[in-house]
């Protein structure tokens, strides 16, 4: 099983109410003003990869991922890796968003990938909702789409609370 970094982003967000500041994996502080985290901080994987949290709250987190030469493999297509990336940043946050009272955090234990078509410019954007959320696991669905809102993939992931 992975920990993500955001694990410990979730118990934060409920150890501030929800608001003001989280602390990062090294006790630093990070803004959440506007119900919006700074994934650069608070995620260093997203803020590597360039991704941008638009929108979070339990119900649906929001993310975007601009097409970039690095991201890509052969062609200009943007990588499933960078999509799956993607996804499992804005899933795991819905995840930790969805915690129960007293969860120190969650695990990905199991992530399946529907790629449906590529990407070669503008930006993808991954919204993530929970399906299920249960004591012991939770179940979030992230759709992926591209600049002109067409669908470029479909994950759904189980998370372990921890």
């Amino acid at each position: 099983m992975l920990l993500h970094e955001g694990a410990v982003l979730g118990a934060q967000l409920r150890e501030f109410g929800g608001s003001g500041e989280v602390g990062n994996r090294d006790g630093s502080r990070i803004a959440h003003n506007a119900g919006v985290i700074d994934w650069d901080e608070a995620m260093p994987l997203a803020g590597l990869l360039g991704v941008e949290g638009l929108a979070d709250s339990p119900d649906e987190v929001r993310a975007r991922l601009a097409w970039r030469a690095e991201l890509c493999t052969t062609g200009g297509v943007m990588h499933g890796g960078a999509l799956m990336a993607l996804a499992d940043c804005a899933g795991g946050v819905c995840a930790y968003l969805n915690l129960p009272e007293g969860a120190a955090g969650t695990a990905t234990i199991q992530s399946s990938t529907n790629f449906l078509r590529p990407v070669r410019d503008g930006y993808v954007e991954a919204v993530s909702r929970p399906l299920n959320v249960g004591r012991t696991v939770i179940v979030v669905e992230t759709e992926i789409v591209d600049a002109e809102g067409r669908a470029v993939a479909r994950v759904v992931q189980s998370q372990a609370v921890l």
